[in-house]
């Protein structure tokens, strides 16, 4: 697997973060690299995943390597190539990753999200209509929130390119902040990041709508593990979901409970994973 050095202080653009959980491993066993969907920051998608990677080297004596990469299309090919053993991420990539790789579904976290269209708090939208021929700051286009966000805008008669403008920010915080250092009028991004943001940031932001509700981020195991290997995975998670300990009830405090996956969900989101296959395949 190669790897990508950045300085450290480039944290927010780091390709592939690497953190060893040495606790108990059994030598002589290939690590499990686990590779989590970059929808927030590196540091915190280290701060939210570190117990789960904990877990599962401590139930499985094995080593667990944390991934993530430095932007949603990076992350899509690492995924491509298979260098993730157990893959965390958005509902429309894990189909792709199941058709494109053989990527078998796992679990999912049951708390379902919005994706949210945010204004300045102190800004004259009231409606999605007042954003015609405005410019709307985005996370990255393939990401489900913004897909679904601008099929909401469609139904509503505006059309991205025609009436209102997107700005590419790469990330849900960053396409946050361009509305509120006024580099844009509107942002579509998800929930989750919304609400990790500090109080006196979001307090300057307003939510003028939300989409429908849509699926979390699901688990998959690579098919070059056994089936004993994807039951084993598949048990630590589940147990690790229902366990009393602090870290873990802080985890799915903020993430939802770890559970079986409803075949439909993946039906439902089939025509945004078409979308994604088809912009991913355009940017080649």
């Amino acid at each position: 697997m190669r790897l990508v050095r950045f300085p450290f202080h480039k944290l927010a653009l780091v390709l592939l973060l690497l953190i060893g959980l040495r606790t108990g491993w059994a030598d002589d066993a290939r690590p499990l690299v686990l590779g989590v969907f970059p929808y927030v920051t590196a540091r915190q998608i280290v701060e939210s995943y570190r117990p789960v990677a904990k877990a599962l080297e401590e139930k499985l004596q094995r080593r667990v390597l944390l991934y993530t990469a430095r932007d949603f299309t990076a992350f899509v090919e690492h995924t491509r190539k298979g260098e993730y053993d157990i893959l965390l991420t958005a509902p429309h990539l894990a189909w792709l990753a199941q058709q494109e790789v053989g990527y078998q579904p796992l679990l999912k976290y049951d708390l379902s999200i919005h994706g949210l269209l945010v204004v300045k708090s102190d800004s004259p939208f009231n409606d999605l209509a007042d954003l015609r021929g405005r410019t709307l700051a985005t996370a990255d286009p393939i990401a489900l929130v913004v897909l679904a966000g601008k099929a909401e805008l469609a139904a509503r008669g505006l059309s991205d390119k025609i009436d209102y403008q997107s700005k590419d920010a790469v990330t849900h915080i960053n396409a946050a902040m361009q509305v509120i250092n006024g580099r844009a009028d509107g942002a579509l991004l998800a929930q989750q990041p919304y609400n990790l943001m500090r109080p006196e940031l979001r307090q300057q932001l307003r939510v003028l709508a939300e989409t429908p509700l849509l699926p979390s981020l699901m688990y998959l195991t690579h098919p070059r593990l056994s089936v004993a290997e994807m039951q084993a995975i598949r048990m630590v998670l589940l147990d690790f979901s229902a366990s009393p300990d602090a870290q873990a009830r802080k985890h799915h405090g903020s993430h939802g409970a770890i559970v079986p996956i409803d075949d439909a969900m993946l039906l439902a989101i089939h025509p945004y994973a078409l979308q994604a296959q088809e912009m991913l395949r355009q940017k080649k």
